[in-house]
């Protein structure tokens, strides 16, 4: 409990800017498992915040799967920020492990690298994690990434006052959220992965939310291939090396595509130079499909295609190939 007391008030303390630089305070809401963007976005994320450019303030899983958590765990301490509060989503919710064959990443990252969390079921209940850290920060300073199921963000929403705050979750997320981005969407039309996956969870978000979202669509990171840096690269003892070098073989050895990073560069950097924006309102049916509707007035963003893919790509993937500075941010 100390630990995480001295981290919060660290967190507290530098938010507000970094090298004199305006610096996004975030929270990361993954599905990790299924896919292993999910571990490019998260090591993106770090140098990301290894340049001062973001504070974590707290990594949460969406998905029940067990290894979830500690793989997150894996990532942070790899990172040197063990101490960035994790939890994981309770209750109704998807619980999907891999699709990966042998050797499967989910379970060799906790096998081969120091974490503390042992399993996403003896985890913190990730809606308390949500709602201790947001009733800690400056009012409308707190951007949310979420690159997998809203679960989480519908507990959250639909949440009542407790002993971190007398404001419901509705009220709270008002208050203290300034922006969501999100991996999700099939555009124009269609079904997408995350949405679909708890589309309960996912209507509920799109209706309710109370602040502007940004919308990475499965179009996007589909034209985004990444990892075949990594899985040539010479580092060392990375469990983002790993993952990549194990799952890359069996999809495509030349690249896997790139969903959650972009999500995640834009929640830190903004959309531009990179995409343009265009306003609308992404509907969302029990199904899990959803429909785009462009609307100079609507409270949703969907990302367009700005810079050439070529150079957007060695962006990401420079993010995804930095070394820890083993630092406390």
């Amino acid at each position: 409990m100390k630990q995480l007391l001295i981290y919060l008030f660290a967190v507290c303390l530098f938010s507000n800017c970094s090298n004199g630089k305006q610096t996004t305070n975030l929270i990361f809401d993954t599905d990790m498992a299924p896919d292993y963007d999910d571990v490019g976005a998260l090591a993106a994320l770090h140098a990301l915040a290894d340049s001062g450019e973001v504070k974590i303030l707290a990594t949460v899983s969406s998905n029940k799967c067990e290894t979830t958590v500690p793989c997150i765990d894996v990532i942070n301490t790899y990172f040197g920020r063990p101490d960035i509060p994790v939890g994981c989503v309770k209750g109704d919710a998807p619980n999907l492990t891999t699709w990966h064959r042998e050797p499967r990443w989910t379970d060799e990252l906790p096998k081969r690298y120091p974490h503390k969390a042992q399993s996403a079921s003896e985890s913190e209940d990730a809606l308390k994690v949500y709602r201790r850290i947001l009733s800690l920060q400056p009012d409308t300073s707190v951007t949310i990434v979420t690159v997998g199921f809203f679960s989480n963000l519908k507990n959250l929403l639909q949440s009542q006052p407790d002993e971190y705050s007398k404001l419901s979750g509705a009220d709270l997320v008002k208050k203290k959220v300034k922006l969501l981005v999100a991996m999700a969407g099939r555009m124009p039309q269609g079904k997408e992965f995350n949405v679909e996956k708890d589309s309960t969870a996912s209507v509920v978000v799109f209706e309710e939310w109370p602040t502007p979202i940004i919308l990475s669509g499965w179009d996007i990171g589909n034209e985004i291939s990444t990892g075949k840096r990594l899985a040539s690269s010479d580092i060392q003892g990375s469990p983002i090396v790993d993952a990549f070098s194990m799952c890359l073989p069996q999809d495509n050895p030349e690249g896997r595509m790139s969903w959650d990073q972009t999500a995640v560069l834009v929640a830190v950097r903004g959309a531009a130079p990179y995409f343009k924006l265009e306003k609308g309102i992404m509907k969302v049916f029990p199904d899990g499909s959803n429909t785009w509707t462009a609307d100079p007035k609507g409270l949703h963003s969907r990302l367009i295609f700005q810079m050439p893919i070529p150079q957007l790509t060695k962006i990401i993937e420079d993010l995804m190939l930095h070394k820890p500075q083993n630092k406390q941010n």
